[in-house]
C-alpha cells in the first residue's frame, strides 16, 4: 500500500532479483517485495516490446540498468552499472550526468527542461493576457455581457473535445513536432483575431480552436517530460514546477494584462500573445531533442480519431488508471466552488471591494506554498505516503463556510484548501508508473482535458446551487459532498494498489501451499 511502505519514486518497473543473488544497489532501499510489473493496460496495435522491454545484456541508452534474473551465475566480467537513484534522469545522449543534488535545483540542471520551462512561462502569460484582452474586445464590439462572459467559458468547454478526439496526436507523432506545430497554430489563430475585419463570431470560433489545441499541447508536454527527466523524482518535481508557474501566472498575468490595457488597445495587447507563442515554438524547436513517436500504429493506417477513442477506452477501462485519474479530477470539481462564488460571498459578508481579489488569490497562494514545501522538503517516499490522507482531507477546510465566516477566517480556509492540492505531487508518480509508455501521451491529454472540463462543470453547478441556497451553505455543501466522493476514490486507490495486491496474492498462495500438504 503506497501510504504505508511505498517504493522509491525511481524504482525499476520490472521485478528485482532476490536479495540473496543480487543485493540492492542502494542501502536506503527498503527490503520490501517489489510490486511487480505495472498493469496490463496495452494498446493492441502497439509493438509488444515498447511497453515491457526484455532484459538486455547491457544497459540501454534510455533505461536504467536491470538486475539479472535468478539463474546460473554469469561469467566473470565487468560489474554492471548501478541503477540511477532518486533525482536522477534517465541517461542518454544529451542528458545530464547522474545528479547527486535533490530538489528543484536538480530539475533546472537539465538543459532541455529549462527550455520547456521558459516556453511554458511565455505561452501561459500570453494566454492569460489574451483572454483578458479578448473579453474586453468582444464587449467593446457588442456591448453584451453575455458574449463577454462566453469568451471566458469558451476557454474551458472545447478542452473535452480536443482532449478526446485529438489525443492520438500525442503518441502518433514525435513530441517536439507536435509541440511546435501546436504553438504555431495558436499563433496563427491569435494573429487572425488582430484583423479588424474578423467578426465577433470569428473571434469566438478562433478562441474555441485555441482551446481545443491546448489539451493536446499540454498532454504531449507532460508525456515528453518523462523522456527529458526520466520517470522518477525529477519528473515529479518538473511537473510540480510547471503547476506552480501556472498558479503564479494566473496571479501575475491578469495584473499584467490590466496594465497593458491601460496603454494599449485590446488588439494591441493580443499582439503580445502572438509573440509569446512564436517564442515558445522557437524554444521548443531548438532547445529540446527530436525523439521518435511512442506509438507506431498510425503508420499502419489507423485513423487519428480511432486511435484517440481506442486509447481513451483502454485508459478508462483499466481500474487502477481510472481510479488515479478520478483522484486528479474529483477534488478540483468541488474546490472551485468558493472561487466561483467569491463575488456574491464578499457581498454577503459586507466585505470591501478589495476583498474579492483576496478571496480569489488565497487558494492559489496556499497551493503554491504547499507544493514548494512538499517538493523541496519531503522525500519521494514521504510524498507518496501523504497522497491518500491529504486527498481525503483536502476539502474539509471548506466546512468552515457553514458558520458564514468573516474575511480573515475565510481566507485561512481557502489557503488550507489550496494547500490540499499538494497530494498531486505524489499522485503524478503513481500515474506515470501505471500507464504504459505507448499510451502515455493519450493518457496525459485525456487527464488535462478532463481536469479543465470538471472545473468548469464545478463552477457551473456551484452557481446553479447558489440560485436556491445561501452562498455559504453551497460552499460548505461542496466540501461535504466532495469529501465523501474523494473518500470513495481513496478506498478504490487502496484496493487497486499493485503492492497491496502483490502482497495479498503472495500470502494467499502461501496459504494454499500449506493447505495442500
Amino acid at each position: 500500500m503506497p501510504t504505508d511502505s511505498p517504493a522509491p519514486a525511481d524504482s525499476p518497473r520490472t521485478p528485482s532479483a532476490p536479495a540473496a543473488q543480487a543485493p540492492a544497489p542502494f542501502p536506503e532501499r527498503a527490503p520490501l517485495p517489489d510490486p511487480g510489473p505495472g498493469p496490463t493496460l496495452r494498446d493492441p496495435g502497439a509493438p509488444a516490446a515498447v511497453a515491457r522491454p526484455p532484459v538486455p545484456p547491457q544497459p540501454q541508452p534510455h533505461a536504467p540498468a536491470l538486475l539479472p534474473a535468478p539463474g546460473p551465475a554469469p561469467a566473470p566480467g565487468p560489474a554492471p552499472a548501478a541503477a540511477p537513484g532518486p533525482g536522477t534522469p534517465a541517461p542518454g545522449p544529451g542528458a545530464p550526468a547522474p545528479l547527486t543534488r535533490r530538489g528543484y535545483r536538480a530539475v533546472f540542471a537539465v538543459a532541455e527542461f529549462r527550455a520547456v520551462f521558459a516556453a511554458h512561462l511565455l505561452s501561459l502569460l500570453g494566454v492569460v493576457v489574451s483572454e483578458l484582452a479578448l473579453t474586453v474586445l468582444v464587449y467593446d464590439l457588442t456591448g453584451s455581457p453575455l458574449l463577454s462572459a462566453l469568451t471566458f467559458a469558451l476557454g474551458l468547454l472545447p478542452y473535452i473535445v480536443g482532449g478526446t478526439l485529438l489525443a492520438g496526436v500525442a503518441d502518433r507523432y514525435p513530441a517536439r513536432r507536435v509541440l511546435v506545430v501546436c504553438d504555431l497554430l495558436c499563433a496563427v489563430c491569435v494573429a487572425v483575431m488582430l484583423v479588424p475585419a474578423t467578426p465577433v463570431a470569428g473571434l469566438l470560433a478562433l478562441r474555441c480552436l485555441v482551446a481545443a489545441i491546448a489539451p493536446v499541447f499540454t498532454g504531449t508536454r507532460m508525456a515528453a517530460l518523462t523522456d527529458i527527466l526520466g520517470e522518477g523524482d525529477l519528473y515529479v518535481l518538473g511537473r510540480s514546477l510547471l503547476r506552480i508557474v501556472s498558479q503564479s501566472a494566473m496571479l501575475i498575468g491578469f495584473g499584467a494584462g490590466g496594465l497593458l490595457l491601460t496603454v494599449l488597445s485590446p488588439r494591441g495587447a493580443i499582439t503580445v500573445t502572438v509573440a509569446t507563442f512564436l517564442c515558445s515554438a522557437a524554444l521548443l524547436r531548438f532547445g529540446t531533442r527530436d525523439r521518435p513517436a511512442r506509438a507506431t500504429r498510425g503508420d499502419g493506417g489507423g485513423t487519428l480519431l480511432a486511435e484517440s477513442l481506442s486509447g481513451a477506452r483502454l485508459i478508462l477501462g483499466d481500474r487502477r488508471v481510472r481510479a488515479l485519474m478520478l483522484l486528479f479530477w474529483v477534488p478540483p470539481t468541488f474546490v472551485v466552488a468558493p472561487e466561483a462564488l467569491a463575488a456574491p460571498y464578499a457581498d454577503a459578508i459586507g466585505a470591501p471591494p478589495a476583498a474579492l481579489g483576496l478571496l480569489l488569490c488565497a487558494m492559489a497562494v496556499g497551493h503554491i506554498g504547499a507544493e514548494l514545501f512538499v517538493g523541496s522538503a519531503l522525500s519521494p517516499r514521504d510524498r507518496s505516503r501523504i497522497v491518500l490522507p491529504v486527498a481525503a482531507a483536502g476539502l474539509l477546510p471548506l466546512l468552515v463556510y457553514a458558520v458564514r465566516p468573516g474575511l480573515p477566517l475565510a481566507l485561512a480556509a481557502l489557503a488550507l484548501a489550496g494547500a490540499g492540492a499538494a497530494y498531486v505531487i505524489g499522485l503524478d508518480q503513481w500515474f506515470v508508473d501505471a500507464v504504459p509508455r505507448e499510451l502515455r501521451g493519450r493518457a496525459m491529454t485525456l487527464l488535462t482535458a478532463g481536469l479543465m472540463t470538471v472545473q468548469g462543470l464545478g463552477m457551473a453547478l456551484a452557481g446553479l446551487a447558489a440560485e436556491f441556497f445561501p452562498v455559504h451553505q453551497v460552499v460548505a455543501g461542496s466540501g461535504i459532498v466532495g469529501t465523501v466522493c474523494t473518500l470513495l476514490l481513496v478506498a478504490e486507490a487502496r484496493r487497486t494498489d499493485p503492492r497491496r495486491r502483490s502482497c495479498t496474492e503472495g500470502r494467499d498462495g502461501a496459504d494454499r501451499h500449506v493447505t495442500s500438504r
